[in-house]
């Protein structure tokens, strides 16, 4: 039988409504959890200091998973990287040079990962990164595509802040809506996707 003992939440689309605003009910949720005595883990696709600033003001948990698993930050300023920025910048310079439309989206300082907005072609990039023989994938957080290190997820990054708080990942439940969230239900012990996920 399933102990639970954390939650481990996604951020946008997952606790947020009408593109990035915090859903106050989830909020009010969230917040109860926590005071129920469950760990609350934020785990986003979003840089490490907006995902620790979001974690402290909801009150939860305040180890957190960041840029899709590439940094696990301790509040205030601990902070473990899964891996390193250089790779993603290469493939970034690689797709800029064949791809026309590619964007890079505006976000908060990055340490692991490029964050692009959405206008190519997934496909056609990772056939690009595959030819060289990058070790990059193309991550959709229905947001943005990422630019991020082969085996570096919100999986790997969770059952990194799962063991500094002493957590097994078999006692979390994971809630997301995006692709990005899928490492993290493969290891938790019981998975909820929003219904505004894609199948």
């Amino acid at each position: 039988m399933l102990k639970i003992r954390g939650f481990a939440v996604d951020v946008d689309g997952t606790i947020t409504e009408d593109g990035s605003r915090i859903s106050l009910e989830a909020a009010f949720s969230l917040r109860w959890l926590k005071r129920m005595g469950y760990e609350v883990l934020l785990a986003s696709g979003r840089s490490a200091w907006e995902t620790l600033s979001l974690a402290a003001y909801l009150g939860v948990t305040r180890v957190v998973v960041a840029e899709n698993g590439g940094v696990v930050a301790h509040f205030p300023h601990d902070v473990t990287l899964l891996a390193d920025r250089s790779e993603s910048l290469k493939a970034y310079d690689l797709l800029s040079s064949k791809i026309s439309s590619l964007k890079v989206r505006p976000t908060l300082p990055r340490l692991t990962d490029v964050v692009l907005e959405r206008t190519f072609d997934r496909s056609e990039g990772l056939r690009i990164i595959d030819e060289a023989g990058l070790p990059i994938a193309i991550n959709d957080s229905k947001y943005a595509y990422h630019l991020t290190r082969k085996g570096v997820d919100k999986g790997r990054g969770l059952e990194t802040a799962l063991r500094s708080l002493g957590l097994e990942a078999e006692n979390v439940i994971a809630i997301g809506d995006s692709e990005t969230d899928v490492p993290m239900f493969d290891v938790c012990g019981y998975s909820v996707a929003l219904g505004n996920a894609p199948d």
